[in-house]
């Protein structure tokens, strides 16, 4: 049977919903990551963990929906990202030190998290989320009741260089000093270099359009390209949880959602990692789907929407 849906305010993209809290989460080091949360719980609570260069006010609209399916829904920026601070001078560089720190983080926030209330728990993830929430089960962060990876950072799309170089021009830039610097430039100067970059993450202009409104008034959210050492431990942890045995010790039902076309998470790791997942089920859409599955147009959003939701009326319960 499907959850009620609890009726909110129509949602206004660029504004954050009725009832809402925003607040910061203090790391164990003292770090303040900045926290949200939206919805009654009386299904249950949700924890999102959003993409590389992400805000959470990219995902408003799916907090939104699963708020008002009643869900309580959390979600926060990465330590170095959105309203998370920076872990540079860059303020448009998007760094970390070791992909551990967030793991740390992850696990402590989530503790916190799973404290805080009763009913079922999921944790949802995007591309560089859904790459930490695979890697944290694999290492023994305390399971949900469900699990999903959309578009997971499973491996990264390093075309046209093969991997190996890719490997190996990070590791370069890192070992002469490097490894805190831009490993490459965000063209948005222009219309036509707007669209690319909304074509690779999107079919939808206007919510792409939603985002650069966001960061346009919100600078302090503001992200660019990662650094060079993001891009060297991001090669070296989807390598590592693909090579490891982790996959097959991930008890947890879980749903993977992936677009065969996608141009910034490779494909094909998804699929191979999936099938060694115990209890997963995976469903690729094609051509019509670019790497923001849930920010696409209507046709796609509402239709992962939907398995998502089915996925979790018949496992999370």
């Amino acid at each position: 049977m499907d959850s009620p849906i609890f009726p909110l305010p129509a949602l206004d993209r660029r504004a954050w919903p009725m009832g809402g809290q925003l607040d910061y989460w203090q790391a164990s080091d003292g770090w303040p990551i900045r926290r949200y949360q939206l919805g009654a719980g009386t299904r249950g609570r949700m924890l999102i963990l959003n993409g590389r260069g992400d805000m959470i006010e990219k995902y408003l609209e799916v907090i939104h929906h699963w708020a008002q399916r009643g869900w309580v829904v959390t979600s926060f920026d990465w330590r170095g990202q959105g309203g998370s601070g920076r872990l540079t001078d860059d303020p448009l560089c998007g760094h970390i030190d070791d992909f551990a720190r967030w793991i740390g983080d992850l696990r402590a926030l989530s503790n916190d998290w799973r404290a805080g209330g009763s009913g079922p728990t999921v944790i949802l993830g995007h591309s560089m989320g859904g790459h930490m929430l695979l890697r944290a089960l694999a290492e023994g962060l305390p399971a949900p009741d469900a699990a999903v990876a959309v578009a997971p950072m499973l491996g990264l799309h390093t075309a046209p260089l093969p991997r190996w170089l890719a490997v190996a021009i990070a590791n370069v830039m890192c070992a002469i000093g490097q490894g805190e610097k831009r490993a490459w430039t965000q063209k948005e100067e222009s219309e036509r270099q707007r669209q690319m970059r909304q074509k690779r993450l999107t079919h939808d202009p206007d919510r792409y359009a939603d985002e650069i409104w966001w960061r346009d008034h919100s600078r302090d959210i503001a992200l660019g390209p990662p650094s060079w050492n993001w891009v060297r431990l991001a090669l070296e942890s989807t390598q590592a949880l693909e090579t490891g045995n982790g996959p097959e010790r991930i008890a947890t039902p879980t749903l993977v959602l992936a677009a065969s076309r996608d141009r910034l998470v490779a494909t094909p790791a998804i699929r191979r990692i999936a099938a060694r997942l115990p209890d997963a089920r995976l469903h690729v859409y094609g051509r019509e789907a670019a790497h923001e599955i849930l920010r696409e147009l209507d046709p796609v959003r509402l239709d992962a929407l939907g398995r998502i939701d089915r996925f979790l009326d018949e496992v999370a319960r």
